[in-house]
């Protein structure tokens, strides 16, 4: 049983930021913060999740299985992570490439301590609580900004960031990309490089709240687990199930922003009639509607929002909104399994799509392009896709971000590698200011 007390709060940020603080000194931590983002459809403003009570870690073989074992035995809150790479646990598939960051394919872990934000109120939940653990960790966690202050700042070093593909090579992928495309292999790709340093060592909140700042994302997260993390501005969620209702939100189509009114309002206005960003998105609204027609109620498949533009501190996105409905009966982790990886991600036909992309990008994806949220006691789930995101390996001194796009017959190389440059801007500023 959990115990739980609800707090009102003077000031909400002060206290998240204490909060964050405080939550270092645990090895396992999951925050997820919608920014107070108006269309996030979130039960919560944001949550955090820390010091692991049960947990579970796999490689990719009989990852889903287990992972619905362990759902269904624990029944609590888990919070956790579902890589990319467990695709080769639901597919004939193969992750081969340079991995330097080196996270287990799935993680997930029963928290003893949750807080979860609504408005100026946080509800916080115990497992096995002791008498006075709720006194004295509010009273720590009230102390975090002025004890531990002086200590967020990042090293003294340089973060020199590096190609895993260069320029030029980039346009040679993209055209043997476009080759299979133009022969009918595949209809869509989304194809992704990595840009790394070595040898350097960050501040991981710090950094993280850099990005957060700037970029004010509705599925923000902060992961840590053990000597790894992840720093994430997403924009876009995965999948969500509230009761019988499952949720998916593509994104395809990225312009950037201005600081001319005017000229900005333009840019959003050309992508929303931009004819090539459209098919993209369509394509994907497509896969995503067969991918939940195999756990949906049949004729429940509707798509919500079409090709809809949203505006983000960083980008304007092209969004969809696609739902369906499940029997009370089927399991949470089927619905996941059955979609997984997100149809943003991969392409069109899907498994043709994940074939090429693993055959021409040079890092294996591992946690970027995966995915990261919780279940909550009665089998609802909201996760993220791992986008915009920093990847760090501590004990390795490895730091990684990267970006895609997605590649159809309508590509033009150069502009799909300058759209890669406006998705990395967020994460290159933070590392290198």
């Amino acid at each position: 049983m959990r115990a739980t007390q609800i707090h009102s709060l003077d000031n909400t940020d002060q206290f998240k930021n204490q909060l964050l603080i405080w939550s270092q000194q645990f090895d396992d931590v999951v925050w997820l913060d919608s920014n107070n983002y108006e269309q996030n459809h979130s039960n919560y403003e944001a949550v955090l999740a820390v010091d692991a009570f049960t947990s579970i870690q796999t490689n990719f073989e009989g990852s889903f299985e287990m992972l619905k074992e362990y759902q269904t035995n624990v029944n609590d809150w888990i919070f956790g992570y579902l890589t990319y790479d467990l695709k080769n646990d639901i597919e004939d598939l193969n992750s081969k490439n340079f991995d330097s960051l080196e996270f287990p394919d799935l993680y997930f872990f029963q928290p003893k301590k949750l807080f979860l934000f609504r408005g100026n109120q946080v509800e916080i939940q115990y497992l096995n609580c002791v008498d006075d653990e709720f006194e004295e960790d509010l009273k720590n966690i009230c102390h975090c900004e002025e004890v531990q202050r002086g200590n967020l700042s990042n090293e003294e070093n340089q973060v020199k960031i590096k190609l895993r593909i260069h320029k030029d090579e980039y346009f040679e992928k993209v055209s043997k990309m476009l080759a299979h495309i133009h022969r009918g292999d595949i209809y869509e790709a989304n194809f992704c490089q990595e840009f790394y340093a070595e040898n350097i060592s960050i501040n991981p909140l710090e950094t993280y709240l850099k990005l957060n700042s700037i970029s004010k994302p509705p599925f923000a997260t902060f992961l840590k687990f053990g000597n790894k993390y992840l720093l994430s501005a997403s924009p876009e969620r995965y999948l969500k199930r509230k009761g019988e209702t499952i949720i998916s939100q593509p994104i395809k189509g990225t312009a950037k922003r201005s600081e001319n009114m005017f000229e900005d309002e333009k840019l959003k206005e050309a992508l929303s009639q931009d004819t090539k960003e459209r098919s993209e998105n369509i394509m994907i609204v497509d896969l995503v509607r067969n991918d939940l027609s195999k756990t949906a109620i049949k004729g429940s498949v509707q798509v919500e929002e079409l090709t809809k533009v949203y505006t983000f501190d960083q980008v304007h996105q092209m969004i969809s909104t696609v739902i369906s409905k499940i029997e009370e009966t089927t399991h949470a982790v089927d619905v996941i399994k059955s979609t997984f990886p997100m149809g943003s991600m991969t392409g069109a036909p899907k498994i043709s799509a994940m074939r090429i992309i693993e055959d021409l990008e040079e890092t294996k994806r591992g946690l970027y392009s995966g995915s990261v949220g919780y279940f909550s006691p009665t089998g609802d789930f909201d996760f993220n896709v791992v986008i915009r995101s920093i990847l760090y390996n501590d004990t390795k001194a490895y730091v990684s971000y990267s970006v895609g796009s997605a590649i159809t017959a309508k590509s033009d190389p150069l502009k799909e590698y300058e759209e890669c440059l406006v998705k990395a801007k967020a994460m290159r500023h933070v590392l290198e200011n």
